[in-house]
């Protein structure tokens, strides 16, 4: 009889979150993908929900529990895990702080859903919830589980709070996210399923508010930049004093070495033809929104890779510019000792508003003078938010922002538009202390 009984349990399970997912395809086709990559597992004994990218975990019992209590919990529990997924959340786990970044994908993870404004997914809690977000919103704070994330560990809740929003938000298990093992399925799987419903999301939302999907798939869709690797764009030809081992003739050195005792007839040459950089231009938006302590790391981020990687050549023509709504200081680097002591000792001035104008008509003045030779390129570090220059200049340009700052629409098309980990450069900031 036990055995029946749970037979019967187990179909009931599985027809209510058939007809669950049957639901959310009849009235979001964007995210049929999405659903199908997720298999359904029975796992007895479970406490409630969980997935591994792959596999959907659940309890019969619990399933069946959830729906008596909410009809529109299973359906609310699929589409959560669901963004979870194609949001990445599950595959940033380890570098993060649990506690506070369970909460923080939970929250981003609810928002998204209740967005939707689908009747059969409302929960009664969702009033709860809504106050909360719009509490955050207020802050202006970005309701994406990265920036949430990093504002809950500026501004860190007592555990009394902690606690009692992980309970409200919560919906699912998180222990299958990655510790220390693989998904079932990939990241680089996942982000090919979040674009594809970021396309086709562009067709289902005409008319209806759908900012925090668009929000969330963008960040979870973005290209992370290898930051090392991105300043290669910018490398030139040049002669180093370094013995070139590979145009150097060993049967020849050889062969007069075993003739003439210690006289060799030919010697390695002690140049070579390399790519690194020369001239560059490092421009620091010093306004009051960016915040000196990550200036400084992405500063002492870029030499260490100038340093590590050997990207610059011996002597070197660096412009370290800083500027708000007008140029506040040109710091030229000729070396690498110039450009420790700037880290040490140097200064950041401004902190008014922001218009980047500026920089490029004073950068064209330099080159106009003679000043710079041959540029090859220029990173701006900022915000993102200033007046930009209509008219691209010659060289390449690159404005680099914070994750948090995302890509505003304003950047210029001739631009490029990288974001750079603040959670990377923040680890590399505890390393150098």
């Amino acid at each position: 009889m036990n055995e029946e009984k749970e037979a019967r349990i187990s179909a009931l399970a599985a027809e209510i979150l058939n007809l669950s997912r049957d639901r959310i395809l009849m009235q979001m086709r964007f995210l049929d993908v999405a659903l199908a990559a997720l298999v359904p597992e029975e796992k007895a004994g479970a406490d409630g929900f969980s997935c591994d990218g792959k596999h959907l975990y659940y309890d019969a019992h619990a399933i069946i529990r959830a729906y008596r209590r909410e009809q529109a919990s299973v359906m609310r529990m699929l589409l959560h895990v669901l963004f979870h997924f194609l949001f990445s959340h599950g595959f940033r786990y380890e570098r993060m702080e649990k506690e506070i970044w369970d909460l923080a994908a939970d929250m981003a993870a609810e928002h998204a859903v209740m967005e939707l404004m689908l009747p059969e997914a409302e929960l009664r809690s969702d009033f709860a919830k809504k106050e909360v977000l719009a509490y955050f919103e207020r802050q202006g704070v970005k309701l994406t589980a990265e920036v949430l994330y990093r504002h809950l560990r500026r501004n860190p809740p007592d555990l009394d709070d902690l606690m009692e929003l992980s309970r409200l938000f919560f919906v699912d298990f998180h222990d299958t996210w990655n510790e220390g093992g693989e998904f079932s399925v990939s990241l680089a799987d996942w982000k090919r399923i979040a674009e594809r419903a970021k396309a086709e999301l562009q067709s289902f939302s005409q008319g209806k508010n759908m900012r925090a999907v668009e929000e969330n798939l963008t960040e979870a869709t973005a290209d992370r930049v290898d930051y090392r690797a991105f300043l290669q764009r910018f490398v030139v030809s040049g002669e180093a004093a370094e013995l070139n081992d590979e145009e150097f003739d060993y049967i020849a050195y050889s062969y007069g070495m075993s003739q003439y005792g210690d006289k060799p007839i030919v010697e390695p040459l002690e140049y070579r033809e390399v790519n690194r950089i020369h001239d560059f231009v490092i421009a620091i938006d010093t306004s009051a929104s960016c915040r000196g302590e990550m200036v400084r790391a992405f500063l002492r981020h870029t030499y260490s890779i100038m340093k590590t990687s050997a990207c610059f050549f011996d002597e070197m023509l660096v412009h370290i510019i800083q500027c708000d709504h007008q140029v506040r200081s040109d710091t030229v680097i000729h070396d690498q000792n110039e450009l420790e002591e700037f880290l040490a000792d140097g200064k950041l001035t401004g902190f008014g508003s922001t218009d980047f104008r500026p920089v490029f008509a004073y950068v064209e003045e330099l080159i106009g003078r003679g000043e710079i030779g041959s540029l090859k390129g220029l990173i701006y570090f900022t915000d993102g938010r200033g007046i930009y220059p209509e008219k691209a200049p010659d060289y390449e340009t690159v404005f680099a922002f914070l994750n948090e700052s995302g890509l505003p629409l304003t950047v210029p098309p001739w631009a490029v538009r990288i974001c750079i980990d603040e959670d990377m450069l923040t680890e590399r900031e505890k390393e150098r202390n």
